[in-house]
Parts: C-alpha cells; structure tokens; sequence
C-alpha cells in the first residue's frame, strides 16, 4: 500500500484525475494497476507542464518573428536591440523551462517519498530506452537541416536575408538547448514504482515525454516564418522539401516504432 500524497486541490479536481488516470491506464493496458491519487498527480503534472513548454515555444516563435520585423524591417537602419532583446528571451525562456523540469521532479519525489516500499530491481531507463534509435537519429537530422538552411540563408548576399538568418540561428539554438534541458531531466530524474507494473508505468511516462519532447514544430515553423518568401526561391524550394520530407519521415516512424507500453516493457525485461 501508497501512503496518498497530499493534495490542495478539491474533490471534483482530484476525481477528474483520477479519471485521466483511468483513461490513461486503460490506454496502456496497465490493467494491473489501479488509478491511485499518486498517479494522477504524475499525470496532471506531466500535462500542465507539456502546456507550459508548448506555450513557452509559441512565445520564442513569436519574438523571433517580432525581433526580425523589428530589427530589419522598413526603412530604418539595422538596429541590434530587437536582438539582444531576443537572446535576453532565450534565456529568460530556458529559465523558465528549468523551472517546470523542477516543478516536476518535485512532484515525483513527493510522489516517491509516500511510497510504503520500492521495486527490487528498480531501473534507470537510458536513452535508447526512453527515446529509441529511430526517434534520436530523427531528431538529430531535423536540427542539422534546420541548420543548413540557416547556413544557407547566411550565404545569400542579400543582408536582410542573411540577418534574418542570424534570427533564425539564436531561435533554433535557443530550442535545441530548451529540449537538451528536457531530455536530461527526463534520464536523471528517479524511479517512482513499487512493483514491477508502477516501474513499467513510470518508463511509458517517459518514453511519451520524450517523444513528445523531439516533435520539431519549431525546427519546422521558424524558418518558414522567417525567411519563406524573403529568401530566394531555391531557398524557399529547399524550405517546403525539408517540411514535407520531415513530415512523411516523422509519420512513418510514428507508425514503425514500437508503442510506449511495448517500448517500456522491453526495457524492463533485459535489465
């Protein structure tokens, strides 16, 4: 048995947990367990914190965007303000995703500290375990070509579209280094379980938010945002090929890979 962790929130919030809990169990098969308020609040806290990283992405697009209207747009002089504006962002931004990382290894170590015992044979998933080969090799050749096509943009003699490009360079290492972040906090953060079912509960918690973690919608949408249309057609061309091409090869690994469940239970059976 859990000692239940404690909760501020009332009882209408906490059945409505219990139910994704529910839901989220049955979606995996996890018929060994049943929807504890400790799972729940995993959970919860796992799908408030996805908002405030995907919110925290919109606003990086969206100054990036305002940077290089700012910084490039009509007729004035270049002015390095909206620039050193949005580095300021970055930062401000991996701050604030650091913040979410730690509201969630809180939650997980609250959630670790009522349990009345734990797993003999407790496992640290690694990354070919969370991530898998596929989804990292994925994710590795969308930022290289999110790179290229900055480069790219860097050598047209165009100066507003290589400016631009300088944009783009600060929003995608900005992103890469959030989701670096992320990825390190998902393979250090500890081991919650009890029994062998909680243990393969808490490597499909992680298996998902990885996957979720390397879906490149920036990678895919800053550039568009930023230089399609102002660059040259061949870079626009090569802009559009490398959306499609990502998008059919993150659909088909999508549809090859292993789902979570089977992805955590073959962790677990070769430790």
């Amino acid at each position: 048995m859990t000692r239940e962790p404690l909760s501020d929130d009332g009882p209408s919030a906490r059945a409505a947990d219990l139910r994704l809990a529910s839901e989220w169990l049955a979606q995996h098969d996890l018929t060994g367990l049943r929807p504890t308020p400790l799972l729940a609040s995993r959970l919860v806290v796992r799908k408030r914190a996805r908002i405030a990283a995907a919110v925290i992405l919109a606003v990086l697009i969206m100054a990036s965007a305002l940077a290089a209207t700012s910084a490039f747009g009509g007729s004035q002089p270049q002015r390095p303000l909206p620039l050193l504006a949005l580095t300021a962002l970055v930062a401000g931004l991996l701050l604030a995703q650091s913040m979410l990382d730690w509201w969630v290894r809180r939650v997980d170590q609250r959630a670790a500290a009522t349990l009345s015992r734990r797993a003999a044979h407790v496992i640290q998933p690694g990354w070919r375990d969370v991530l898998g080969q596929p989804y990292a090799v994925f994710a590795v050749v969308t930022f290289a070509g999110a790179l290229v096509l900055a480069g790219s943009a860097l050598a047209v003699p165009d100066p507003t579209v290589r400016q631009l490009a300088v944009v783009l360079l600060i929003g995608l290492l900005g992103v890469t280094a959030i989701i670096a972040m992320q990825l390190r906090h998902l393979l250090r953060r500890p081991v919650v379980a009890e029994d062998e079912e909680s243990l393969t509960a808490d490597v499909i918690m992680r298996v998902e938010d990885a996957r979720d973690l390397i879906t490149p919608g920036v990678q895919w949408s800053l550039p568009m945002v930023l230089l399609f249309g102002t660059a040259p057609g061949w870079w626009s061309a090569a802009a559009v090929a490398y959306l499609l091409l990502g998008l059919v090869a993150f659909v088909a690994i999508h549809a090859r890979t292993p789902s979570s469940a089977t992805m955590a239970r073959r962790a677990m059976s070769v430790r």
